[in-house]
């Protein structure tokens, strides 16, 4: 009778048995992992495509609902205002806008951004130590680990958003956002209009005080200084991304601005339940923005599609 089970090994022409071992855990990890950068970018781009739901909606929701419950005692220690928790939440939501643009950062993107943090973190410390050219305010709620006061994790916060507006403008624009001054016209009172909605919320929550101020407790000199910070950080992403390059990736890719989808669900919350009115009727106009721009779209709000 005949064995005919599968062999276990092979016999070499000097009669001895050779095993052929099967590929480790860890070889067939590594046999699935991209080994190239555009491999990289299209699973990037699959698992946000897959995950839109989830990324820009429910997060910022369950965000807004604990953040006020925090600031409302509601949530008890150690989770109430958790610095790690804050940043996941953050950083999942950013990620529609990180992929979006990884294709299109160069050499070249990567210096200027860096230029870009830079500026951060010298003109945020500058202010704190100061209160030029945002006024006098204080972080009090820890947003993670401190550098001379300043999170350090501040670019995370500072340039998507400025980003966002940047991306929105430009396409909303559409061939116009060819003409450098329109762009940096348009952009400027974008970036500030989102910290109308953001300086707001964030005070009510007791992220942050500036020790009373005329809108809502935020100082009008506030908003002059992002006026300046807008201006520069138009200018050197003027210079460190491609405008064509850009648009392209915009037009293909339909999840680049739901980091801007995120801000309006969780800070339009956040100043609603305060009666913030004023901050909710201009995360009202980025959402009709968006809806323009067509990018609050079946698939974002369907979990199932």
């Amino acid at each position: 009778m005949s064995d005919e089970s599968e062999p276990t090994g092979a016999t070499t022409d000097t009669g001895e048995s050779a095993t052929v071992a099967s590929p480790s855990g860890v070889d067939a990890l590594r046999a699935r992992l991209p080994e190239t950068r555009a491999e990289a970018e299209a699973l990037l781009d699959r698992l946000v495509r897959e995950n839109r739901f989830t990324i820009a909606v429910l997060f910022p929701l369950v965000g807004a609902v604990s953040l006020v419950g925090s600031a409302e005692g509601w949530v008890p220690d150690p989770l109430a205002f958790n610095p790690w928790f804050v940043l996941f939440g953050v950083l999942v939501m950013r990620s529609p806008l990180v992929v979006g643009v990884l294709p299109t950062i160069d050499r070249r993107a990567v210096g200027w951004l860096g230029v870009l943090i830079a500026y951060t973190y010298a003109i945020e410390a500058f202010g704190v130590a100061t209160g030029w050219p945002y006024g006098s305010f204080e972080y009090t709620v820890s947003l993670g680990p401190m550098v001379g006061g300043v999170p350090a994790a501040l670019p995370v916060f500072f340039i998507p958003l400025v980003m966002n507006a940047y991306l929105l403008c430009v396409l909303l624009l559409g061939p116009r956002a060819s003409n450098g001054w329109l762009r940096l016209l348009t952009v400027i009172p974008a970036v500030v209009a989102m910290d109308v909605v953001l300086d707001p919320g964030a005070v009510a929550l007791g992220f942050w005080s500036f020790g009373g101020g005329a809108f809502y407790g935020v100082p009008l000199s506030n908003y002059a200084g992002w006026v300046l910070s807008a201006a520069v950080a138009v200018v050197t992403l003027d210079r460190a991304f491609d405008l064509s390059g850009l648009r392209e990736r915009l037009a293909d890719c339909e999840f680049m601005l739901d980091d801007m989808v995120s801000f309006v669900i969780l800070w339009g919350g956040i100043n609603l339940w305060y009666g913030n009115l004023l901050p909710v009727a201009v995360a009202g106009a980025f959402g009709l923005g968006l809806v323009r721009s067509d990018r609050f779209d079946a698939a974002l709000f369907n979990p199932l599609s």
